[in-house]
């Protein structure tokens, strides 16, 4: 059974650990060694407290342990940060985690999200009714410059 929950701030070593993963398994598809070994290594933002603290953050907990994780910024409308444990992936997890995004989104007054997804992961949103806008260079804040795409979705009103 999986249960989401909010996530907290002394959830942020686990969020980042499992991230941390995601990034060097999911990502390994569509990025370089290279820049996989920088973005992995880098440390958790400054502001990810923060986004915990105004209720941004969503986790998902499997068998016991956290399966994934998804962070939504209130004040830029941006989803920043859809995570699944790649060993749990095709659990519906992440489906699960946009969906309550979506609907954190909606209890905020938001109309629309929009975010920069990496390559690996458009299909996902795609698949969740997420539009592609453009192909970009995204600026991590390691100094790395990753090809992702803009997305945004007009939510539906409940």
């Amino acid at each position: 059974m999986i249960e989401l929950r909010p996530a907290l701030p002394l959830d942020i070593d686990a969020l980042w650990a499992l991230r941390t993963l995601a990034v060097r398994i999911s990502c390994a598809t569509h990025y370089s060694s290279e820049q996989i070994a920088v973005w992995s290594a880098s440390p958790v933002p400054a502001g990810y407290a923060g986004l915990l603290a105004a209720g941004g953050g969503i986790v998902a907990v499997h068998d016991g342990g956290i399966a994934g994780y998804a962070m939504l910024d209130l004040d830029k409308h941006e989803v920043d940060a859809v995570f699944v444990d790649p060993a749990q992936g095709g659990l519906g997890i992440g489906k699960r985690l946009l969906a309550a995004l979506e609907s954190l989104a909606r209890e905020h007054g938001m109309a629309r999200l929009h975010f920069s997804a990496s390559m690996n992961a458009v299909p996902f949103y795609q698949a969740a009714g997420f539009m592609a806008l453009r192909e970009e260079a995204y600026a991590h804040p390691s100094g790395l410059m990753l090809a992702s795409v803009a997305m945004e979705k007009v939510l539906p009103i409940n």
